[in-house]
């Protein structure tokens, strides 16, 4: 099946970076070419073929004489983080959104097994396993990994909008952490390659030296510089005050001398950029990207697919399956626990989100026990009514605990007798 968006026939000579996007994103979704989360408006996407892609990392010589490898926090380069724990290279993860620090440094247990290296490539292992490095850090990064919406064989390449790829590598150029010499790479799906007009291409810009995609190593010999430092004339007090390292970073420069005067507008020039990109909610504080679909946790939406989980031990904590779900990347709107009866329910926005989530718990096990996920009974026969894919409640007993995950405390601890 072609995968390969023609350029030549897609954009038009007058086209933004958001129309790139949006074609990039329409197309994958319209091909059903990404796994969970879906869809991937708005997100780097979690494309099929993204563990192939990342495996040929290894091949790289630039890989391989390198020390240590900064790799993006998404879905899709998580075999990349993986790969180079296996390679015993120095492996940093920037902080989600950049909301606590720049890096996390993965720091594996003493003789890790493979499984406990893929374990802590994960979201979850990025959280447990990691100290953070902050900019006074004395780190030279010899390779860095970032995905990409879409990029040109020239090295020209699009993000999801809000600039967060460029501004981590701006402080690590700030940093001394990065210079004219390093390497970086986006893994993508072979679809995302594009003709990017070098036009659309701002001093800000993060350009890219190799592209791997599942079919393709592209060395792109790109001509333009990558960013010397933040240019702070593209951020604004609003971007300070939601990235405190970037304050920090200020501060540092304001005291070198350094003209750190902020734009008087937003950066964000197009749609979807920055502040004018509709905010999604998420479960969790973790990796960005994660979660999946989500919506108001006090407002949950009228219609709901939901999963039957199976096979829950005696003694597992509604707070240890929650930890569970988020590392399969599967977690729901709304779950529904019933640990007396061994069992739980999971309610999904819709039948494609409940899907994937089933993909993804397929094999996983708690505590040494087997769990079974399946559509839950009122699910099955392709029914799609409000009416039908609200679960129905037991006839007896009190009524059961439901929250939302990420919630804190362990107010669902309490099980339906």
């Amino acid at each position: 099946m072609q995968s390969v968006i023609k350029t030549s026939s897609v954009f038009s000579s007058g086209a933004s970076k958001w129309d790139i996007r949006q074609k990039v994103w329409d197309y994958i979704e319209e091909k059903n070419l990404a796994n969970f989360p879906r869809p991937v408006h708005n997100r780097i996407p979690n494309f099929k073929g993204a563990i192939q892609a990342c495996n040929k990392l290894a091949d790289l010589q630039e890989f391989k004489s390198s020390q240590t490898v900064k790799v993006n926090p998404d879905r899709p380069q998580q075999q990349g983080r993986f790969v180079t724990l296996e390679a015993q290279k120095t492996l940093l993860v920037p902080t989600p959104r950049l909301r606590t620090g720049l890096f996390n440094k993965i720091t594996p247990p003493q003789g890790a097994s493979k499984e406990q290296l893929r374990v802590c490539s994960s979201s979850q292992g990025v959280r447990d396993f990691s100290v953070p490095v902050d900019l006074d850090a004395k780190v030279k990064v010899d390779l860095v990994v970032v995905g990409s919406v879409a990029v040109s064989e020239k090295g020209l390449r699009i993000g999801k909008g809000e600039g967060y790829a460029d501004m981590e590598y701006g402080m690590m150029a700030s940093m001394g952490a990065v210079n004219e010499s390093t390497v970086v790479v986006t893994i993508v799906h072979d679809c995302q390659v594009v003709d990017i007009p070098e036009e659309l291409i701002e001093s800000h810009d993060l350009t890219v030296d190799y592209i791997l995609t599942p079919t393709r190593v592209i060395k792109t010999n790109c001509q333009l510089p990558k960013p010397q430092g933040i240019i702070w004339t593209k951020l604004d007090t609003e971007k300070l005050e939601k990235i405190p390292i970037l304050k920090k970073l200020r501060a540092l420069e304001e005291q070198a001398g350094k003209d750190v005067t902020l734009g008087a507008v937003p950066a964000a020039a197009e749609p979807g950029l920055q502040t004018s990109q509709p905010k999604r909610l998420r479960p969790e504080k973790g990796l960005e990207e994660r979660g999946g679909e989500v919506t108001s946790q006090r407002k949950l939406p009228l219609s709901v697919t939901t999963v039957y989980l199976g096979g829950i031990p005696a003694g597992l904590r509604v707070s240890e399956l929650k930890t569970a779900l988020r590392e399969r990347e599967a977690p729901p709107l709304r779950l529904t626990w019933q640990g007396a009866q061994h069992r739980a329910f999971l309610d999904y926005s819709d039948p494609q989100a409940a899907e994937q989530a089933l993909e993804a718990l397929q094999g996983l096990s708690v505590n040494g026990h087997s769990l079974q996920a399946e559509l839950a009974k009122s699910q099955r026969g392709g029914k799609r009514s409000a009416q039908s894919n609200r679960r129905p409640r037991p006839s007896t007993g009190p009524k059961s605990n439901t929250a939302p995950p990420g919630i804190k405390d362990d107010t669902t601890e309490k099980t339906e007798q």
